[in-house]
């Protein structure tokens, strides 16, 4: 049962949830990127770059992640599969923040080693046999497997976290929102289905954190694994099921209305 006290903010949350799990929310969100294909593997890779490419201005990153995706031909996963050697230097130059073309050139040859070989990248997640149980071990797995290649750079490294370095994982932990969620609101896509919703960890950007410090919701004071664990704990006390989908009212409030 949910405390009094905490029964005010559920209400709070779940009338944001309302407002800001909207297709509304998708135009000048950087999930509009994988919102331009249909095709899963198309989904799954533009998913990717517009998740890991997401920190500051929106619009820069949507802007520079259409870039990207011209660059593949508007075609990512065919891309992937097919390039050749002489496609590949159109990449060059491309940055965005501290990403630039060294990190770009290694991920699109990690995903062609990885899709020669399987059929969607939730199994880099969640193991072949859906052995991996909880979001920090698959988490791990993942940026294992994503640096497993022998001419893997280091500096890419810092680009895909991993909570064995204590981040909060905020770009994974979204990516995996918008794959594995399947609410029918139309904004995250639910084609992933060996990950349940309720493992889900809540992404933590300075938004969700400040709204959910003010809240009483984050107590720890650094923002790290063990605080984005901590978020989603008390987010499961108000909905077990599905913890995550309180991400749009603590994002709404924080960046529509200045909480």
């Amino acid at each position: 049962m949910v405390q009094p006290e905490l029964a005010t903010i559920k209400a709070l949350l779940d009338d944001r949830v309302e407002k800001y799990n909207q297709p509304d929310f998708i135009q000048n969100d950087p999930v509009s990127i994988p919102h331009r294909f249909t095709k899963k593997q198309d989904i799954e890779i533009s998913g990717f770059f517009a998740a890991i490419l997401a920190w500051g201005q929106r619009k820069t990153i949507i802007n520079n992640c259409i870039k990207l995706m011209e660059l593949m031909d508007n075609a990512p996963h065919d891309f992937i599969l097919h390039h050749q050697e002489q496609d590949l230097p159109k990449f060059l130059g491309f940055k965005h923040r501290t990403f630039n073309d060294t990190d770009l050139l290694y991920l699109l040859h990690f995903f062609r080693w990885y899709y020669q070989k399987h059929d969607s990248l939730e199994t880099a997640f969640t193991g072949e046999g859906n052995e991996l149980q909880t979001q920090q071990a698959r988490l791990e797995h993942f940026h294992n497997l994503v640096f497993s290649l022998e001419d893997a750079p280091q500096r890419t490294r810092k680009h895909v976290a991993t909570p064995a370095r204590k981040s909060a994982c905020k770009r994974l932990n979204m990516y995996l929102r918008w794959m594995v969620r399947n609410d029918n609101c139309g904004v995250d896509f639910g084609i992933w289905k060996k990950l349940p919703m309720s493992d889900l960890v809540c992404p933590c950007d300075v938004h969700v954190e400040r709204v959910a410090r003010r809240l009483g919701l984050i107590t720890r004071p650094s923002m790290d694994w063990l605080t984005a664990e901590e978020l989603t704990a008390h987010l499961r006390t108000f909905d077990p099921a599905d913890p995550v989908k309180y991400d749009y009212a603590l994002f709404g409030l924080g960046v529509e209305e200045k909480f």
